[in-house]
């Protein structure tokens, strides 16, 4: 029996090293997994499965659900969409339009009203505000549904719609939300509202649906009005629950053409999840009449796009930095693509501010970020922990011209492996208020100084090593 375990042991790490090298993507990236498998017998194989291979490489790899949303794309991506020949004046936003219009699909949209929701109380006063309007469908899509106060509001409020007539769609990840009990879930299925999960554990679709998950959070109104942004439906925005305090976030009210851009997102997401209930339809997707003066970009991607569109739009806005460029992330784990981006603009006097919790909720994910930071402080680069709450916001503002919101992180999951949606924002005055919103969260930080941190302990450092040797997994 002993001989038998070694003997296919042998085979299946020859196996797994030979497809790292010859479909890795990075040797970085290759390089850790072929450690993981080669430390850890069996387990590190079986992550390797799980977590590393590159399925948009390897046709073999390439499952039924990946082939139909690109099928899903191919057929229905243009569909009753109007032709826009719109291009936005300044060059640096221009350029970074046209990147994402192809690798994302979708135009950026002028005349819209924008509103940004600095908190979880916030966002919620408004998003409540706001459903109470609603007069033919409500359509959410969060990666996470937990238990609580704001789910009771939610399902009170869609109790009372549903019996005014007011269709309600929900969609929910079968693992962000696993919290969620099957009774909870059968309350709101039962006031008529129709729930699905994304991507559910199913035998046959396991390594697919474990490691590609759907992270975003998706309001629609009637058509006409969303929210996006990096909260979920969870009481930790709003009250503190743990030793985390509460958690910091920025959403983003819509109301305008880019909305119809929004919702062909979350259409696409529940005609998966519902068994193809197609809602592409002009009861769902009303002409929307200009009524502001804010051009709005929708950016989705995942591991079904051609193009990793969430790590192209940073990389591209880092790049087209000419002043400064302010990111604020709760998992800046950078890849190399991303930290030469990074050294090319802070070595071109382009002023990089970063600002990061300094609580987490993942140890993993907190070492990993932190084990990049000596050498991002060389550099020049400003780092700031918000010491308090726990920081979620997923924000980026550049050159007081472009502001980004949405729920892609700085990670390898985020670029690869999650279903994302980023709404940029090319305005002048919005991303002035949200870079002194970002300086004010900076002041009330700590800064962190270069010659302290490279004298920080060995432990500390063995631990963000060990913790970095794993990024690829973040």
């Amino acid at each position: 029996m002993t001989t038998f375990l070694i003997i296919t042991y042998g085979i299946l790490t020859l196996l797994a090293i030979l497809h790292i090298i010859l479909y890795g993507s990075r040797p970085v990236k290759s390089l850790s997994w072929l450690l993981i498998v080669l430390i850890f017998p069996f387990i590190g194989i079986l992550l390797y499965i799980v977590f590393g291979i590159n399925r948009r490489r390897i046709k073999i790899f390439k499952l039924k659900q990946t082939v139909r949303r690109r099928l899903y794309d191919d057929t229905f991506s243009n569909h009753n969409i109007k032709a826009s020949k719109f291009e936005l004046e300044d060059k640096q936003s221009n350029k970074l339009s046209r990147l994402l219009k192809t690798s994302s699909r979708f135009n950026t949209q002028p005349g819209n009203e924008v509103l940004v929701l600095y908190n979880g109380e916030k966002t919620f006063d408004t998003i409540f505000e706001t459903l109470q309007k609603a007069k033919d469908f409500i359509h959410l899509q969060y990666y996470i549904f937990e238990e609580g106060e704001l789910l009771d509001r939610l399902y009170h409020l869609f109790k009372e719609k549903i019996e005014k007539g007011v269709e309600v769609r929900i969609l929910y990840d079968a693992i962000g939300s696993y919290s969620l009990r099957k009774k909870q879930i059968k309350k709101f299925k039962n006031i008529g509202a129709k729930v699905f999960p994304i991507m559910p554990l199913h035998f046959g679709s396991f390594l697919f649906t474990l490691n590609y998950r759907n992270h975003r959070k998706i309001i629609i109104i009637d058509g006409k009005i969303g929210f996006t942004g990096g909260v979920n439906i969870s009481d930790k925005y709003i009250k503190p629950n743990s030793e985390l305090g509460i958690w910091d976030d920025t959403h983003l009210y819509l109301k305008g053409p880019a909305v119809d851009n929004l919702h062909r997102v979350f259409i696409k997401d529940y005609y998966f999840a519902s068994n193809r209930e197609l809602l592409l339809k002009d009861d769902y997707l009303p002409d929307i009449d200009q009524c502001g003066n804010v051009n709005v970009q929708i950016v989705a991607g995942g591991p079904d796009s051609d193009h990793p569109s969430i790590m192209q739009q940073y990389i591209t806005m880092i790049n087209l930095a000419e002043d400064y460029i302010y990111i604020s992330n709760p998992y800046f784990i950078p890849n190399s693509a991303m930290l030469e981006a990074l050294r090319i603009a802070a070595l071109s006097n382009v002023n990089i501010k970063l600002l990061v919790p300094k609580k987490s909720d993942s140890w993993l994910a907190k070492h990993s970020m932190l084990s990049f930071f000596e050498e991002l402080l060389f550099l020049g680069i400003e780092i700031y922990q918000q010491k308090d709450d726990f920081l979620h916001s997923k924000v980026i503002v550049m050159d007081g011209k472009i502001a980004s919101i949405g729920s892609g992180n700085f990670d390898h999951r985020s670029f690869e492996h999650n279903f994302e949606t980023n709404a940029l924002i090319y305005n002048h005055d919005i991303a002035e208020n949200i870079c002194q919103n970002f300086i004010k969260d900076c002041k009330e930080g700590i800064k962190l100084d270069y010659d302290t941190y490279k004298k920080r302990s060995f432990g500390r450092k063995l631990s963000e090593g060990i913790a970095r040797f794993f990024s690829p997994l973040l």
